[in-house]
């Protein structure tokens, strides 16, 4: 069963969300879910690019009070 895994990143800037989600991806397990949580907006278009670059996948991204939600699942 996969395990949803939470980021929050809020405050940093790019690349610090991508980068933190990059070393977690090292620590989970194929399937499991990462949501990363971002106050900054590049964060929503630089993480898909990045996931769909390397292969993994990508799941909803949803803008919240004042920051996004984007949430990635570990393929490979």
């Amino acid at each position: 069963m996969s395990e949803r895994h939470k980021i929050d990143a809020r405050g940093a800037y790019c690349p610090g969300p991508l980068m933190e989600l990059i070393a977690k991806l090292k620590l989970v397990e194929i399937g499991d879910q990462i949501d990363v949580w971002s106050s900054d907006k590049g964060s929503s278009n630089e993480i898909p690019e990045w996931v769909t670059k390397v292969g993994h996948e990508m799941g909803e991204i949803t803008e919240c009070d004042g920051y996004w939600s984007v949430v990635v699942i570990k393929a490979k």
